[in-house]
């Protein structure tokens, strides 16, 4: 893959990787560096003459190493020439100019920019645009580095605070902020009351005063109701004369009855597209097809055949609703916790009643290593003991850091709901699902973490028990579903 001869600038050096920026074909020449150009020691000669002398470990031809050399000096002055500029795409710079006029008349602004398109340096670019002196960008604790990169990059004169909204709480009470930047802001989407962040960002806002950009791919993936509480504490919303969510729903939702547990309860998610339309002169919307992308995404199913004894403790499990073993008990006595405990056992792991969690079987570890050994690839997982089983077949070869995973030749464990939104896997030859989640929106965001575009295909893989539960919420996220109780208790 790497050993393709270019005449760039009429220099003998290695092609551009698909999808790589110049910093990450300067890291990979380097590591290729580091692995031709090792050193032995050998001893050559008899007796008193004998002597120890220093040659390549490996027999590379000299034109080859000299590429080498070249590759890397090329590609680091591409990237130290990066760092000196940044330039917009042409629909970059279109949305900047739109966004600011939209921003500066309302006071806010919902970026809907689908994933890879470039949402977050598009909206560093409006901040230059409207005067801004401190912006404060909230997002998820694995994006900030990959938002400072941009803003290092874009080198604009306003000053920057990028944190992750559980950190709202230590953001400095006496710094005035004039803008604010909301990434994956559908997390603030709950309802039918608000959630803590969403809450926080409205207490910032009301204090604040801020202009405010909203960033998501995917505004509202389950619901139009998700709308409400994102953009509830922004003064000129749509929606400011429903002082409440369910005054909203008067005129924005079709509120239906729905029976959970033998009560009767508001179903509040089937809003009017009329929120949507609401939302129009405040929203720039574009997909990846507007920006050229023409990846062709691919899924296959593999099913794995488990350890007889853990096929053993689920059919006990679904049978008597408790297993008891002589010091842990897995219990099931709710249709809650017998879901989502047969779930766990699916993928080889558990979580006991006192708190604890172990590794049961680790087929589904070993499938994926010996599957795609050589191969570099982004690994999804849903429960944390999942992440010990891999780390116990794959070792050293694995790691949970974007910026090793992006400098090594190491493959990189995520935790779905965490990893899904905000990063980029571009560098991973494959993404390789050990279990599900059952959100749709994890679904439709994480498996399109390869994508850029200048890659063509994305290969996307899901390790599936045979016999299990995984099948069934793959059916349901598939169509834009969660996986609920009640396809589950249909299961049973």
């Amino acid at each position: 893959m790497f050993y393709m001869q270019s005449d760039i600038e009429k220099i003998d050096v290695f092609e551009r990787n698909s999808g790589f920026n110049n910093y990450e074909m300067w890291k990979q020449c380097e590591l290729l560096r580091s692995v031709v150009f090792q050193m032995v020691e050998t001893k050559v000669g008899r007796g008193k003459s004998v002597r120890v002398i220093k040659s390549f470990k490996h027999s590379t031809p000299s034109e080859i190493r000299q590429r080498i050399v070249n590759s890397c000096e090329y590609y680091k002055k591409l990237y130290e020439e990066d760092m000196n500029t940044i330039q917009f795409r042409d629909y970059q710079t279109r949305i900047i100019h739109e966004g600011t006029k939209i921003i500066k008349e309302h006071g806010f602004l919902y970026l809907a920019m689908e994933v890879r398109t470039g949402k977050t340096l598009t909206s560093l670019g409006i901040a230059s645009r409207i005067d801004a002196y401190n912006v404060l960008f909230l997002t998820k604790k694995k994006a900030i580095s990959s938002i400072q990169n941009d803003f290092d990059l874009l080198k604009p004169s306003y000053s920057l605070c990028v944190t992750n909204y559980e950190s709202i709480h230590k953001i400095d009470p006496d710094m005035h902020w004039d803008l604010i930047i909301c990434d994956e802001a559908h997390g603030m989407g709950a309802f039918p009351k608000p959630s803590n962040r969403a809450k926080q960002v409205m207490e910032l806002i009301s204090y604040h005063k801020p202009y405010v950009i909203l960033l998501s791919g995917t505004p509202t993936p389950e619901s139009y109701s998700q709308m409400y509480h994102q953009v509830y504490g922004i003064p000129k919303n749509p929606f400011k004369e429903f002082k409440t969510f369910y005054k909203f729903c008067s005129k924005f939702v079709k509120v239906k009855t729905k029976i959970i547990n033998g009560l009767s309860m508001n179903d509040y998610s089937d809003g009017l597209e009329t929120i949507i339309d609401e939302m129009k002169p405040f929203t720039i919307n574009y997909t990846q097809k507007e920006a050229g992308f023409i990846a062709d995404t691919t899924e296959e199913v593999f099913e794995v055949e488990l350890k007889e004894s853990t096929y053993k403790l689920i059919n006990k499990l679904k049978r008597d609703l408790i297993v008891e073993g002589k010091e842990e008990v897995i219990l099931g006595d709710t249709p809650v916790k017998l879901m989502s405990k047969v779930h766990q056992l699916c993928s080889g792991t558990v979580k006991f009643e006192s708190g604890k969690s172990m590794v049961l079987d680790t087929t589904k570890a070993e499938f994926i290593k010996e599957q795609w050994q050589g191969c570099q690839i982004g690994i999804f997982y849903k429960f944390k003991e999942e992440l010990v089983a891999l780390q116990q077949i794959f070792g050293d070869d694995l790691t949970t850091d974007l910026d090793e995973f992006n400098a090594t030749y190491k493959n990189i464990a995520l935790q779905i709901v965490s990893g899904r939104e905000g990063i980029s896997l571009k560098k991973a030859e494959y993404l390789v699902y050990y279990n599900i989640d059952f959100s749709a929106t994890s679904y439709w965001q994480s498996k399109d973490r390869m994508t850029t575009k200048d890659r063509p295909n994305n290969e996307i893989f899901w390790i599936f028990s045979k016999g299990g539960i995984e099948q069934e919420i793959y059916k349901a996220v598939t169509k834009k579903k969660d996986f609920t109780l009640s396809h589950f208790k249909k299961l049973l």
